[in-house]
């Protein structure tokens, strides 16, 4: 059994939206932080939105704050990953990613893929113009 599967994915025109789900078998909510990132054609894996272990704090990128939303209801529940406003250059592989690891440094830790040690195997999001 895979420890965290992703799913949502599909193809959407711009200025749509797609809500990505992560099935996480119990990660999330202390003591594992949740994060969504994401892989383009010919790009290096970068960090989409993250959930600090507590279950409060968010980070996101730049690219995408005001139009995507990461959540999760509780410890058990699916991770979540709300996407409006979809642009062309949102189209990637998107996964799922969990870490033990606790810190207080911001965006710049918490967004780095080389944080995180389990991985599901993807969702393809894919945006027209």
């Amino acid at each position: 059994q895979e420890p965290l599967v992703e799913s949502g994915g599909g193809s959407v025109q711009a200025g749509g939206s797609l809500r990505l789900s992560c099935a996480t078998s119990g990660y999330g909510y202390g003591p594992y932080s949740m994060a969504w990132f994401r892989q383009g054609p010919g790009k290096e894996r970068e960090g989409v939105a993250a959930l600090r272990s507590d279950g409060v704090v968010k980070y996101y990128a730049d690219s995408v704050r005001g139009r995507f939303t990461i959540s999760q209801d509780t410890t058990k529940s699916p991770l979540y990953l709300q996407m409006n406003s979809l642009q062309p250059e949102d189209t990637a592989m998107y996964y799922c990613a969990a870490t033990p690891r606790t810190t207080t440094y911001g965006a710049s830790w918490y967004l780095n893929p080389e944080k995180y040690n389990v991985w599901g195997q993807g969702t393809q999001v894919t945006v027209s113009s």
